[in-house]
């Protein structure tokens, strides 16, 4: 199961309080109370793992470790550990007490979500020509704590849209080393699945349905994973008794959720050809290449159709690399 959005909350460590302390040294004087440590800060670091968030699937608090007190003969206390929360790229960090947001948007970037609290001074600095033996001190600061939604929006090349059962999911693991569950029946894809081909990602967008941008079906769930997808890849089944009424429902969901989807640069394709014979795919095919003339009929079964589509793919790559 694939944990995508998820509610934590979070705390910095406080800082450690300073010491009250006096020189134990013979015929030493004066205070020699040192300052706490540090409590420990809360970081995000985004990682390629797309389950990271399953961590915090039961675990909804983490904290980080508080600094130390300080001690005697000038010695600071130790400061707080850091808390490095992996989660994945593409992640976007909802702050909900202060309503600031923060996306990590590739591997490697690292965010401060949480600031530890700074430690107390110790007597030491509090001595004075007026004052040569102080027992002052301060506590250590409270470190910061947030209550995060963290919400993964995948990053793709390719995003792979159609109504369920439309052979997504059979092309990704044809294109790719994917491992993606394949079924006949709808819905059999229920999370999103990535594919690494050569140097572009691939994802299988888990199948829309008409209302999907009202929570029907899976609902808008998984509507979010393809705004930031910079091409679609739009499947329409052969076996489908109008191609053109399915297309038309899942653009109108796409602009429902958000219309800046309308104008990514999409690439038709009718899929499962060896399921009709040749008139009547060549009807069917007809009606797409009407919505787009660049419309392709593929099939899984048909070696010359999957590298119609990989000629596809290697011109997106050639793209990228300019």
């Amino acid at each position: 199961m694939l944990i995508d959005d998820v509610k934590i909350k979070i705390s910095a460590g406080n800082g450690g309080k300073g010491a009250v302390a006096f020189n134990k040294n013979l015929m030493s004087l004066g205070p020699t109370g040192a300052t706490g440590g540090k409590g420990g800060s809360v970081y995000a670091e985004a990682v390629a793992d797309l389950s990271a968030l399953n961590q915090f699937r039961f675990k909804k608090i983490l904290s980080a470790e508080n600094g130390q007190e300080g001690r005697s003969q000038f010695r600071d206390g130790q400061d707080g550990k850091d808390l490095i929360l992996k989660i994945p790229v593409g992640t976007v960090i909802h702050n909900l007490d202060n309503e600031s947001e923060t996306e990590l948007v590739k591997i490697g970037d690292r965010a401060l979500l949480a600031k530890g609290g700074n430690g107390g001074k110790g007597n030491f600095h509090f001595r004075s020509s007026r004052n040569t033996s102080p027992k002052e001190f301060q506590p250590g600061l409270p470190g910061e704590n947030f209550a995060l939604r963290l919400e993964l929006k995948l990053i793709a090349d390719v995003g792979f849209v159609g109504l369920p059962n439309v052979g997504k999911s059979s092309l990704l693991n044809s294109l790719t080393n994917a491992k993606s569950k394949v079924a006949n029946y709808a819905f059999t894809t229920l999370e999103p699945n990535l594919g690494v081909y050569y140097a572009l990602i691939l994802a299988d967008i888990p199948g829309l349905i008409e209302g999907s941008s009202q929570g029907k079906g899976l609902g808008i769930k998984f509507l979010r994973h393809i705004e930031r997808t910079k091409i679609i890849f739009h499947f329409i089944s052969a076996e489908s008794p109008d191609p053109r009424k399915d297309y038309k429902t899942i653009r109108k969901e796409l602009g429902s959720y958000n219309e800046a989807l309308l104008k990514k640069p999409e690439y038709l394709f009718l899929t499962k050809s060896d399921q009709l014979e040749p008139k009547e795919l060549k009807v069917k095919l007809a009606i797409l290449k009407g919505i787009n003339p660049g419309a392709v009929a593929i099939s899984i079964l048909d070696d010359a159709s999957i590298e119609k589509v990989k000629n596809i793919l290697n011109k997106i790559e050639e793209e990228k690399k300019v």
